[in-house]
Formats: structure tokens, sequence, C-alpha cells
């Protein structure tokens, strides 16, 4: 796998937002990729020392929606939660920055 299809997209809510302050960012990550991957993938893309890292995944679930009230299924996901080293930033949980 490389860098680049480990790491899908950053995951941008209230949450993650008010964990930037602690030093931790949060990324949506292909479902077969390892806490070591991640970790490489992390310091190569953004340049910056990786302590800690957490990985969460989450199950698939069927929720009705639309007018109708059809089933739609939402497909599984795993995320992982990085620490960084004290004064190191990723420019994307940045307010204001640009994509």
């Amino acid at each position: 796998m490389s860098s680049l299809s480990i790491i899908l997209s950053p995951l941008i809510s209230e949450k993650s937002m008010s964990d930037v302050a602690k030093n931790r960012y949060t990324f949506k990550v292909a479902p077969g990729a390892n806490k070591h991957s991640i970790r490489k993938a992390i310091e190569d893309q953004f340049k910056v020392n990786v302590i800690n890292i957490s990985t969460i995944t989450t199950k698939g679930r069927s929720v009705r929606g639309g007018v109708r009230r059809t089933e739609i299924l939402k497909q599984p996901l795993k995320k992982a939660i990085v620490t960084l080293k004290a004064g190191q930033k990723i420019a994307l949980f940045e307010q204001g920055a640009k994509q």
C-alpha cells in the first residue's frame, strides 16, 4: 500500500477540532492499514514526528432515509487519531486553511 492510499481524508468535526489543541489529529484511513503503515504515511506526507496512534473501526449499519424511508447501508469506517510531537502542526486542520 502506498502512503497516498493509506490516508483517505482528514476528519473535520467539532470533537476533532477541539483535539487539535491537544496536538491530536483525526484521519479516515484504509480499512487494511495497520498502525505502522499509518505512522509512516503521516510522517512522509506531512513531515512531522508521530508519538502515538489510536485506531477505531466502526461497523457498517443500515439507516432509513429519503422520502420513502428506504434502507441505506453505511459503509464501515476506520479512523486513526494521531498524536504529534509538541510544537508540530498539520496545516489541514488550521482554521481558514485551503485544501
